[in-house]
């Protein structure tokens, strides 16, 4: 039997060409229509398979980050983007667009091409919080984006004033039933995530604990010290130095699991809420529709860069874990906590302003 080189050696000489399928052969018309079909079909894949993800990237990447300059969320995307630019071989444009809660951004990077040069750093706020608020909301969490990998989950924190009575999530719902509608807690603002915690434990716990919003999480800070509040729900970098020093008690964390820069402190979770989590997230996406292969070498790329000690140091710095992972499971997550939050929002009755 002849090779396959040798046929095709034979076929630029003679007037037909072995079939060795059926022992046939095939004319030089019927041979030339094949090559025919066979360049038509290579044309066509290419056309399925554009230029573009084949030698992806060519150009700088725009990373749009839906908060101003030094916030979590930017430090985040700083921190990811420096390296990965180093890895793609491309500049990567750090896009602050800050505005309605995140929600400014998340329609941009919406309405972005999908070729893969727009990514932007979603959270909680604006993919699950966000939406489960507003009457309109102009992006979908699930339908308009291509998720590439989550980066990182940290979970807040329950404290109280370092004078307070109270030395436990046990104490603190004791005493709520004892004088229901009479404590409060506080956070940065309404709908924040501390305000969605607070919402949570009083629900969780069947309690009614009156909310206090704040204008951020430093006056909130303020008066919790000073005693006007009976506790706040905050994030963890906002609580961590001033537990170090003394200065609140942290009641429990929010986490599944104790949270690695306060190892002594229970969880809710732990505390007699074996499901109970409200955590801060944030993760890595792109507009809907987006080509698989680009997703695909982005979340290997993006998991490369978070593998680094350099950068883990300084992600970890913020409290957090990372929590890379598939497209397919952030999807997943993505939709649970959408879901949950849609939920629980609606139950409290609580519309953004």
């Amino acid at each position: 039997m002849r090779s396959r080189t040798a046929v095709v050696t034979q076929g630029a000489t003679n007037s037909s060409l072995p079939c060795t399928q059926c022992g046939g052969g095939l004319g030089r018309g019927q041979y030339e229509h094949v090559i025919l079909i066979a360049l038509t079909l290579i044309t066509l894949l290419n056309i399925a398979y554009p230029a573009s993800a084949q030698t992806y990237p060519s150009h700088p990447l725009r990373f749009i980050v839906p908060f101003p300059p030094g916030g979590s969320t930017d430090t985040y995307a700083r921190i990811v983007s420096r390296r990965l630019a180093e890895t793609l071989g491309q500049s990567i444009v750090i896009d602050n667009r800050p505005g309605a809660g995140g929600a400014l951004g998340a329609e941009l990077a919406a309405r972005a091409p999908a070729d893969g040069y727009t990514i932007w750093l979603g959270q909680d706020g604006n993919l699950a919080l966000g939406p489960a608020m507003r009457a309109n909301n102009n992006y979908d969490p699930v339908r308009d984006f291509s998720p590439i990998t989550l980066l990182v989950k940290t979970p807040q924190v329950i404290a109280v004033n370092e004078g307070s009575p109270l030395t436990s999530i046990k104490d603190l719902i004791a005493a709520a039933k004892k004088n229901p509608g009479t404590l409060t807690f506080g956070s940065a603002g309404l709908g924040t995530t501390g305000h969605i915690l607070g919402v949570f434990f009083n629900q969780a716990a069947v309690i009614e604990v009156t909310h206090v919003p704040y204008k951020g999480a430093a006056p909130a800070m303020l008066d919790l010290r000073g005693g006007r509040i009976t506790y706040l729900a905050t994030s963890m970098p906002a609580a961590v130095q001033f537990a170090r020093d003394g200065k609140i008690k942290v009641l429990a964390t929010s986490g599944l699991r104790r949270a690695r820069v306060m190892p002594d402190v229970p969880t809710v979770a732990e505390s007699g809420f074996p499901n109970f989590e409200t955590i801060i997230w944030h993760g890595v996406l792109g507009p809907a529709k987006m080509p698989r292969e680009i997703v695909m070498r982005l979340n290997r790329d993006i998991i490369a860069v978070l593998a680094l000690p350099e950068t883990q140091k300084l992600l970890l710095a913020e409290g957090g874990e990372l929590s890379s992972g598939t497209p397919e499971e952030f999807a997943a997550f993505l939709k649970s906590e959408v879901a949950k939050w849609s939920t629980v929002i609606k139950q409290a009755g609580i519309t953004a302003e």
